[in-house]
């Protein structure tokens, strides 16, 4: 195990680097100038020149790369002279909008998109699994119709729908809670499950419909293996065949199916985070696409890129922990 983790890690390594060279390469590739975009219409040569060798665009695209990279290790020193800014580690560079340092914006952004990103997966790993459990040991009776055409229903509906909907039932017409804003959970731990609860149930009941078809088939599967029929003849009670032995080996399509959504909710849900005004990283990475601005984007492409690959690899070394038979 010890030296699958650690190729696994290398393999990380690998993709993040490879994924910063492409992303990039776009977009410094593409016909914009970042250079005049920042120095606005007015602009003389002079000025044009300086921006572009503070940004450093004057040097070869490989150069620009591997300062671009060795910066996130051990910080740079951008431009020279009187204009020289040092950027500290990790260092992904200044946006171009506000000239704030791209990591203390993502940093800023990051609590409220894992805030809702893990009280969203905590409703829908719930909601998921018990429905699709339900089905799988109903097979074929009313339960299983009625939870199945129920998930498939969820699962249709846009989550910009699920969102106004649930707007305009639980706030403008019952006023059972307060219209979603971000509250720091150290601040207070009550205001900000309430002011989240709404978004975390519009990424919830979508995620959850899709949780609940996977686990009933997998659980279908499983319980008709042997080991489950061997289970039963020994006079097992049925929470222990059903919990310890078909839900714990029915779980790794769950697992996959985790990882790479929490992975990727982590890195900003970019319509909920708009519908109800929250500012993170989702709302973030869409401002930044509005405006041109690279290297918020790119560093948001890292960041999302790191999230999704390191919870694959969480994932994997699970596998072994869930199902003992991994392992070998």
């Amino acid at each position: 195990m010890i030296l699958y983790t650690l190729r696994r890690l290398a393999g990380v390594i690998g993709v993040l680097i490879a994924v910063a060279a492409v992303t990039f390469t776009i977009f410094y590739v593409l016909p914009s100038d970042p250079a005049a975009a920042a120095c606005g219409k007015a602009c003389s040569a002079d000025r044009l020149a300086a921006i572009r060798s503070h940004m450093g665009l004057d040097e070869p695209l490989w150069r620009q790369f591997w300062d671009f990279l060795s910066g996130i290790f051990t910080g740079r020193t951008m431009g020279s002279g009187h204009y020289a800014l040092h950027c500290g580690f990790p260092c992904l560079g200044y946006s171009y909008e506000n000239s704030e340092a791209v990591w203390d914006l993502l940093m800023d952004r990051l609590p409220v998109s894992a805030s809702l990103a893990l009280g969203a997966a905590v409703l829908w790993l719930a909601l998921g699994l018990s429905a699709g459990v339900a089905a799988a040991l109903r097979k074929d009776t009313l339960t299983d119709r009625v939870l199945m055409v129920g998930a498939v229903g969820a699962a249709s509906l846009p989550v910009y729908f699920t969102s106004m909907m649930l707007i305009y039932g639980l706030i403008r017409v019952a006023g059972l809670l307060p219209y979603p804003s971000y509250v720091p959970f150290t601040d207070d731990p009550a205001r900000w499950a309430s002011n989240l609860l709404l978004p975390w149930l519009a990424l919830a009941i979508l995620y959850a419909a899709m949780y609940a078809r996977q686990s009933r088939s997998s659980m279908i599967e499983t319980m008709a293996e042997p080991y489950i029929r061997t289970a039963r003849a020994k006079g097992l009670p049925r929470r222990t065949v059903v919990v310890k032995h078909g839900l714990r080996s029915g779980m790794t399509p769950i697992l996959t199916l985790f990882g790479m959504d929490l992975g990727g909710l982590l890195a900003g849900a970019v319509i909920t985070e708009s519908i109800f005004g929250l500012p993170g990283i989702g709302r973030l990475f869409y401002g930044a696409l509005s405006t041109g601005d690279q290297p918020v984007i790119l560093g948001v492409t890292l960041l999302a890129a790191t999230f999704i690959v390191v919870a694959n690899l969480a994932v994997d070394l699970l596998y072994a922990v869930v199902d003992p038979r991994v392992r070998l």
